[in-house]
């Protein structure tokens, strides 16, 4: 039996969790998992569970999943060098054929699984199934300091349009879709595309309430290389100050294109939470303080208790 100490703490916990329920009930989440989560069953699993949650409580919940280390690794065993180009994968043709194992196979499975092992309803897709992502291959781009005047990252993808309507059946119909984020174009060639930016452009479609990046760091870091330098809230503005000075890390400029992405396509709220802090999910979602970092338009659009949660 829980001492009486252990029972209010749980009570006052339900107690402040349940404004956020009525707030968020029926509202859509977009959140995104690095593959680094998806390499452990335990982490995998965790973040399943907190997933689950969400859904249990009402909340429309789509996961996109990327799956870089996994890819990383089968294409070294495959002898088959990466290279990454400001945070971004060049996939050739052989890379290409890595990352649909991996991306559609591996980690999508992975995932479809422990969901089945939680009861939770999960429809695994990618960007290829009805015709859910449209896309078109990405041209060679200027890239100065990269040693070369243009830089062609080959079978990559950019994104010209979200069917929306098929995920909004799915969520109406009280599945949790998980989105691989591999694409093709209109002849059929397979792309692969920046899981950061299929969330974003997912998240925009739909409406999404908030779109939340899991990833290794703590959230957006003032410095790099100090883990203690968490920004709790910033807006659009000072993200692009960090990102003129060359503050923000290769893994994180992909992200920060994509916050801005979503924002601008409508999305209120982004967040970039540690998938590695215990409960980092909920903790970010139904208290005030959070774990990581809420990305706005406009600082001046956060409520009083939002801002105090920096304290």
């Amino acid at each position: 039996m829980r001492k009486t100490g252990e029972r209010a703490i749980v009570v006052s916990a339900l107690k402040g969790a349940v404004p956020y329920i009525r707030m968020f009930k029926r509202k859509v989440f977009v959140i995104k998992a690095g593959g680094a989560v998806f390499a452990d069953q335990g982490m995998t699993r965790h973040l399943v569970e907190q997933i689950g949650l969400l859904h249990e409580v009402g909340v429309k919940v789509v996961l996109v999943h990327g799956g870089g280390p996994q890819s990383t690794r089968l294409a070294e065993a495959l002898g088959i060098p990466p290279r990454f180009v400001d945070g971004r994968r060049i996939t050739d043709a052989r890379a290409l054929e890595v990352s649909a194992m991996v991306l559609n196979g591996l980690v999508n499975t992975r995932i479809l699984a422990a969901c089945r092992d939680l009861d939770l309803p999960a429809v695994g897709m990618s960007g290829v199934d009805a015709d859910l992502i449209q896309a078109r291959r990405r041209p060679p781009v200027d890239t100065p300091g990269e040693g070369e005047d243009q830089v062609d990252y080959g079978f990559v993808g950019d994104i010209e349009g979200v069917a929306s309507d098929t995920l909004r059946r799915q969520l109406d119909a009280g599945f949790l879709p998980v989105i691989s984020p591999l694409s093709a174009d209109a002849a059929g060639t397979l792309l692969n595309i920046n899981a950061d930016t299929v969330a974003a452009a997912l998240a925009a479609a739909l409406c999404a309430e908030k779109l939340i990046i899991a990833t290794g760091a703590p959230g957006i870091l003032d410095d790099p290389e100090d883990p203690a330098s968490l920004v709790s809230y910033m807006d659009l503005a000072g993200l692009a100050r960090m990102q003129s000075e060359g503050r923000l890390g290769a893994g994180m400029m992909p992200k920060a294109d994509a916050i801005r992405s979503a924002i601008l396509g409508g999305v209120e709220r982004v967040h970039v939470i540690s998938h590695d802090l215990p409960d980092s999910l909920l903790l970010e979602v139904f208290t005030n303080e959070g774990t990581g970092t809420l990305v706005v338009k406009d600082t001046g659009s956060l409520s009083a208790a939002e801002q105090a949660g920096d304290d």
